[in-house]
């Protein structure tokens, strides 16, 4: 049973975590080579550095794929396209059906839009979409969008601690050394392929009160089970770093080693504070930024350190007792 004696608002997570042996952070392939991101960063010194980094994108994505299977798992309600895995997350024909069968609840205006999105899918609620069909009666609607309450931003190489290293790659064939070629997947194929390592700077945050909120009529429509759907989006962020499903996992899985650093908790709408690893002090800075907000209201922000996957899992596990803040 859920502790109704604790609201949960938003929560952030920063922190180190340490990869091995990855390639996340594939950018696309030249000839036979497979090419590493990299970005430029400034440090707090203001020195520049060009480091490996994988997008946010990429763990949107893992995060979105566990949380599918959850809810489905749990019977949450979910698109067809969503619970097919398909990126488009809701078709304009699903969303035209559901206006045509509840007229008054979803007769085509961008509220009554994001009314049926949050009503038809716990992945479009919660990862948002931006529909462009004209929905229901009204023709006239514009672009409708749903903005995300979950929010990854890159991971970022910790200059100095991250390297990326080539190695070959062939697939065993008979008659290798033929000249003889096809159209097929028959031939050799050698190419070269990445392998990253490295402590990486990782923020998340979650907007907790905006679970099954409408941004445009202001409120929550009536029978989203937001506290399921706040469990299912923990739940799945645990998985997300127990079993990171992204690029070529197949045969080069993340080796995690370590993982450290802060989630902060707030239960009010004050956000929860987020401040990057790649800054050496960032557990003392969100720690300042935590006591000041708590003295202008007190238990505003809670702050817990994690040392550890394990430690996170116990958190995460913790947190899924709390409530979800609701608007009042």
């Amino acid at each position: 049973m859920a502790n109704t004696n604790k609201i949960i608002a938003s929560i952030s997570i920063s922190g180190e975590i340490t990869l091995n042996l990855h390639s996340l952070n594939n950018e696309g392939g030249e000839g036979n080579h497979i090419l590493t991101r990299q970005v430029t960063i400034v440090d707090k010194a203001g020195e520049t550095h060009t480091v490996n980094a994988i997008s946010g994108d990429m763990f949107k994505h893992i995060h979105a794929v566990h949380l599918a299977q959850i809810a489905k798992e749990q019977k949450l309600p979910l698109s067809k396209y969503a619970e097919a895995l398909n990126p488009n997350r809701i078709s304009g024909e699903e969303l035209g059906s559901y206006a045509k069968n509840n007229i008054a609840k979803a007769n085509g205006t961008a509220a009554d839009v994001i009314d049926a999105m949050i009503d038809i899918c716990t992945v479009c609620d919660t990862h948002g979409i931006l529909i462009t069909d004209k929905i229901g009666e009204n023709k006239n609607s514009s672009n409708t969008p749903r903005k995300s309450t979950v929010e990854f931003g890159w991971a970022v190489g910790i200059p100095n601690k991250t390297n990326t290293e080539s190695y070959l790659h062939t697939k065993l064939v008979t008659n290798a050394g033929s000249t003889e070629t096809t159209g097929s997947n028959e031939g050799q194929n050698i190419f070269h392929r990445p392998a990253n390592h490295g402590v990486y700077a990782f923020v998340c945050s979650i907007d907790v009160y905006r679970i099954g909120f409408n941004d445009i009529s202001r409120k929550y429509p009536d029978g989203v089970d937001r506290t399921a759907r706040y469990k299912a989006l923990l739940q799945s962020l645990l998985s997300s770093f127990i079993n990171p499903k992204g690029a070529m996992t197949s045969t080069q899985k993340p080796h995690i080693t370590d993982f450290k650093g802060v989630v902060a908790i707030s239960s009010k709408l004050t956000p929860a504070p987020t401040i990057s690893a790649i800054n050496e002090g960032y557990q003392e800075e969100i720690t300042k930024i935590a006591n000041s907000l708590n003295k202008i209201e007190s238990d505003m922000i809670e702050l817990r350190e994690f040392d550890g996957l394990g430690n996170l899992s116990e958190i995460i596990a913790d947190l899924m007792t709390y409530e979800p803040y609701k608007i009042s």
